[in-house]
């Protein structure tokens, strides 16, 4: 079965390292990365979909980051 997560951050070295974890477990890229202004907080924020194929059957209890 086919897992999907949304990784995000603000644009800072730590989602690179998370997003490379995730790479480093088996999840593989789906899609180009988004990028946002965070008016708010006056900072770029980053997003990267990132999928899975796992044994196991979809329960909405998984914890995907341990997949």
């Amino acid at each position: 079965m086919l897992i999907y997560r949304l990784l995000s951050d603000d644009d800072t070295q730590a989602f690179c390292h998370k997003v490379s974890l995730a790479l480093s477990k088996g999840w593989a890229l789906h899609g180009s990365p988004a990028y946002a202004f965070d008016a708010a907080r006056g900072v770029m924020r980053c997003a990267q979909a990132v999928v899975k194929d796992v044994p196991t059957p979809y329960h909405p209890e998984m914890r995907l980051g341990e997949q």
